[in-house]
């Protein structure tokens, strides 16, 4: 256990924060969460950078930084969906995505093939992700358009990574 990895796991915790706050009764609550959730973002940041900066990269962190990533993003798109703020489709679009990512990815864990740490496509999606999110709690008109690109996006990013695992795995052999 490292300072990243400890990293992840704090931002692990914050996820059931982010839904208290989301779905409690208070007047402020959309703020607080995105609060959260730019904790999150920051968090995420700084993990990755200690670990690549100071050579604290471990095969737990490779698995559990965008394990803790897609928990954070399914429960964000969630709170969206059962609070009528997104549409079923566009959560279904990213469920299935995220739901492919990480079925794919344990797949790999479990026949120990080699996995890849996070990609500039992997991190600008995530990043995006974060600004659609900004867009749909303080209801500015382009977010579900924007959200909408942004899933696309997130297909077109997760086709290169999936491109770029099989090659490394088939060459590894």
């Amino acid at each position: 256990m490292n300072l990243p990895n400890s990293l992840t796991i704090g931002r692990f915790i914050l996820i059931p924060i982010y839904l208290i706050v989301f779905f409690s009764d208070l007047e402020i609550n959309k703020g607080l969460a995105f609060v959260v959730l730019l904790l999150a973002g920051l968090t995420d940041i700084a993990d990755g950078y200690l670990a690549r900066k100071y050579n604290m990269v471990t095969k737990m962190g490779i698995i559990l930084d965008p394990l803790v990533d897609k928990l954070m993003m399914i429960s964000v798109f969630a709170s969206f969906l059962i609070s009528g703020m997104i549409s079923w489709w566009a959560a279904a679009a990213f469920f299935i995505r995220d739901a492919g990512m990480i079925i794919g990815s344990a797949i790999y864990q479990f026949q120990a093939k080699k996995a890849l740490p996070a990609h500039i496509f992997g991190k600008l999606t995530t990043f995006l992700f974060y600004i659609s999110f900004f867009f749909i709690m303080f209801q500015i008109p382009i977010g579900d358009k924007f959200l909408w690109s942004i899933i696309c996006f997130s297909f077109i990013t997760s086709m290169f990574y999936i491109v770029t695992l099989t090659k490394i795995n088939r060459f590894s052999v």
